[in-house]
């Protein structure tokens, strides 16, 4: 099969083939059918944060399952999936208080670019490639363990649920289960990228009040705009604090959602708080 493969920081992917080994105990393989371009796989491909090299790339992902090893069953042949890049194993501690992003075994999968058992399924000229996060879905195919996808309606486009494993969650998940944002409370969104978007998404579905969004593009002002946004800022020709003190009478914002991962942008979101 065809995977996209990093080989060194700061370098371009190289697409290859690549070897892909046949579920173990407790895994699936999926034909991917869908993956999405995440701004974080260019912060590990630009050495910004560190993962184990050669490794296939791609986190934000949706297929179809082919086949299933000994012991799956919450999956079958056929199935359509989510697949996720913090696979919760549903038993440790944070997994029981319901904080499944800070589960032992998704953070080993990351640290050892392999699997549960920390060893790869990819093969490239007899060497063994990395997982990234337990997902890599630059690929035609890969292999996950069970608890790393979720099975959706197969009515569901799989382009449109590949963003649900990553974008969606990240961005309505900030302002749902992050924030708890309340019903009423204004609003700041900086940055309209994908994430951005579901983050005015996430702000529309508790009821805020202002959905304030700054960005440097109209073209992606107007999408936020149609996404439920209802102030927007060009931060080209506006100061992003002083415009959002004057649309709060001079309060600022409850909530500020940065969305971009820039310090100057960060610095912004906090001065624009109440």
């Amino acid at each position: 099969m065809k995977a996209a493969i990093l080989y060194w920081k700061r370098q371009p992917l190289r697409v290859e083939d690549v070897e892909l080994d046949q579920p173990g105990h407790g895994e699936v393989l999926v034909r991917v059918d869908a993956a999405g371009v995440c701004h974080s796989d260019y912060h590990f491909m630009n050495g910004d944060l560190p993962i184990p090299l050669p490794c296939v790339l791609g986190h934000e992902g949706a297929g179809i399952v082919e086949e299933v090893g000994p012991g799956v069953s919450a999956v079958a042949p056929g199935d359509h999936v989510v697949m996720l890049f913090r696979a919760g194993c549903g038993r440790c501690e944070f997994c029981q208080r319901g904080r499944p992003a800070l589960c032992a075994m998704a953070g080993q999968i990351r640290n050892s670019g392999g699997l549960v058992d920390g060893t790869s399924r990819l093969h490239r000229a007899g060497g063994a490639l990395h997982h990234f996060l337990g997902v890599s879905c630059f690929a035609e195919r890969t292999v996950l363990p069970e608890q790393g996808i979720v099975k959706i309606n197969p009515e569901i486009s799989l382009e449109v649920a590949a963003l649900m494993g990553c974008a969606v969650m990240t961005g309505i998940g900030a302002v749902m289960n992050t924030a708890q944002v309340e019903p009423g409370a204004n609003v700041l969104v900086i940055g309209a990228g994908g994430v951005g978007l579901n983050v005015v998404m996430g702000a529309v579905l508790v009821g805020a009040n202002r959905i304030i969004v700054a960005d440097l593009l109209d073209s992606k002002l107007e999408l936020a705009h149609s996404f439920g946004a209802t102030h927007l800022i060009n931060a080209k020709d506006q100061d992003v604090v002083a415009a959002v003190r004057a649309l709060t009478g001079g309060e600022g914002a409850d909530y500020a959602f940065e969305v971009i991962g820039n310090p100057k942008t960060m610095a912004t979101a906090y001065q624009a708080v109440r």
